[in-house]
């Protein structure tokens, strides 16, 4: 069962194209935001990530993480979601950059050689909303 209320569930929908903002914990404790794409599989969102990015160490490191979403036509409807990440993976994960990109610019994402992309699966365990 989602705990995503039905009035924002197309906040996650891939024809939104709303932008997430995920925030991590720095080994000193103070957080780090960064801005992402994700997908949403009715259950859990999925971002993506470079491996060795300060986001990608902190996700692995404490995985506990808050991400708001919105649209940006509309910052003041959006969603809190808090959870933690329970998976890590390189399996899919170009496929998966290349789907995001798509969805965002139309175009698949330029990887550069050598360059290892990192999958997230983000189990949502609060969920706050606005407008």
């Amino acid at each position: 069962m989602s705990l995503i209320p039905e009035s924002h569930k197309d906040l996650l929908e891939d024809k939104s194209k709303a932008l997430g903002f995920i925030a991590t914990t720095m080994a000193d404790g103070s957080p780090q935001v960064s801005p992402v794409w994700f997908n949403w599989d009715g259950e859990f969102v999925y971002i993506n990530s470079t491996q060795g990015r300060v986001k990608e160490k902190n996700m692995r490191a404490r995985p506990q993480v808050a991400m708001t979403i919105m649209k940006l036509d509309s910052p003041y409807r959006y969603l809190l979601l808090r959870g933690k990440i329970i998976d890590v993976s390189t399996e899919d994960a170009e496929a998966h950059i290349h789907a995001l990109s798509q969805k965002h610019t139309g175009t698949d994402w330029n990887i550069p050689e050598g360059q290892v992309r990192m999958k997230f699966k983000f189990k949502v365990e609060k969920v706050f909303k606005s407008g």
